[in-house]
């Protein structure tokens, strides 16, 4: 067996997960329309990932307002619980563990995609730059645009949006997950909150950076409270440079990364709760996040820490070894190789990922992508993300 590991079992909350590979969050845009309802395709699709160690659900929105995509699943109502149930049984069926994301874009949205085409909500009224909301065309077509200018929420408006995660989070557990993920990154409704860039409130909700993180430390108290903290997990972008590349989405990059996340963390870890994701810069040649920050990370968080980014297989065993990590994520060769763990514990080479059937569609380049199948002419190479 290669890079041994990361297929050693270790420990989330009381679940004993059988290797270290997570298969992330990832959009791929294939609810159910009307309604934005987990389909059949989709629990086939997680179903063929199970062999992951622990598979965290695409974002699924709490509420209407937090859709900053078409076609993105929700979580809100009896038919999306229903249809995420087809999932989870699906993935339990193969052994497997999974998670859902909580969703909310905030201010990452635009008015196509908002009830009775009103403005975004927003921790305050500045229109979102360098990120992209992707609207309905026609049915299946859609386009990206730039997103609308938000309203700034009321602080009764803000309690109001605590409770909707708490109740997303038991219709999460209603639908059969194992335990919930807060999305706190990528320039998203928890990380408005967060950073400057975004929140420039006077109220308690903003100005000091005790306060900007009001709204995380609410909305992970809410959700432990009803999962149980062991069972919560929260995802951080913690960027330290930035990129003139133009992409849909990317999060901010604060004034002191460092001192922002590691008090960040510290909610967390003060809340008990089960993990920490930190999504790494995933553009090309980015740089590393700097050592002093990881180890920073592995002293103030006592729970499992989970890094994603453009990570070999080497390079993942590396961080586990080195105790910086205890599980790492890998995005896009697991839409591409349904087997990801076995090919990595065998040095089996990838399969190329189909770049069209990333969002939209059906079966094409989303449950047709082959499992492994040994030949002579097989030639081993590293796995990236």
């Amino acid at each position: 067996m290669e890079h041994r590991s990361l297929f050693e079992p270790t420990t989330l909350g009381s679940i004993t997960l059988k290797n270290r590979i997570v298969m992330p969050p990832l959009t791929r845009q294939r609810s159910g329309q009307p309604g934005d309802i987990p389909t059949a395709l989709m629990a086939r699709y997680y179903q063929q990932r199970a062999s992951a160690g622990l598979i965290i659900s695409e974002g699924t929105q709490i509420e209407p307002r937090g859709k900053g995509y078409a076609w993105t699943p929700g979580i809100y109502n009896q038919a999306q619980i229903d249809g995420w149930r087809t999932v989870t049984d699906a993935v339990h069926a193969e052994g497997g563990v999974i998670y859902a994301q909580l969703w909310h874009v905030g201010r990452v949205s635009h008015n196509a995609l908002q009830p009775h085409n009103a403005a975004p909500i927003a921790p305050s009224a500045i229109q979102a730059q360098k990120a992209k909301a992707f609207i309905e065309t026609n049915p299946g077509t859609g386009t990206l645009v730039t997103p609308s200018m938000p309203r700034e929420l009321s602080v009764s408006e803000i309690k109001t949006l605590v409770e909707l995660y708490a109740q997303a989070a038991r219709n999460a557990l209603s639908a059969g997950f194992d335990g919930i993920e807060i999305h706190s990154a990528n320039g998203y409704l928890v990380n408005q909150f967060i950073s400057t860039h975004a929140n420039q409130r006077t109220d308690e909700y903003g100005g000091s950076l005790h306060n900007r993180l009001r709204f995380l430390r609410e909305v992970v108290q809410a959700v432990s409270a009803v999962a149980g903290p062991e069972r919560v997990g929260v995802r951080f972008s913690p960027l330290f440079t930035s990129t003139d590349e133009d992409r849909v989405y990317i999060g901010f990059v604060e004034e002191d990364p460092h001192q922002t996340y590691i008090e960040a963390i510290k909610v967390l870890e003060r809340a008990g709760i089960g993990y920490l994701s930190i999504a790494e810069a995933d553009w090309p040649n980015a740089p590393d996040l700097p050592d002093a920050f990881r180890r920073e990370v592995r002293s103030t968080f006592s729970g499992r820490i989970i890094y994603a980014g453009l990570y070999t297989a080497a390079r993942a065993a590396g961080l586990v070894e080195a105790g910086l990590a205890d599980l790492v994520a890998f995005g896009r060769p697991f839409i591409a190789n349904p087997d990801l763990p076995e090919r990595i514990a065998n040095g089996w080479p990838l399969n190329a990922l189909d770049a069209a059937g990333l969002y939209g569609g059906k079966e094409q380049g989303f449950i047709d992508y082959p499992r492994y199948s040994p030949s002579t002419s097989d030639v081993k190479q590293e796995v990236t993300v």
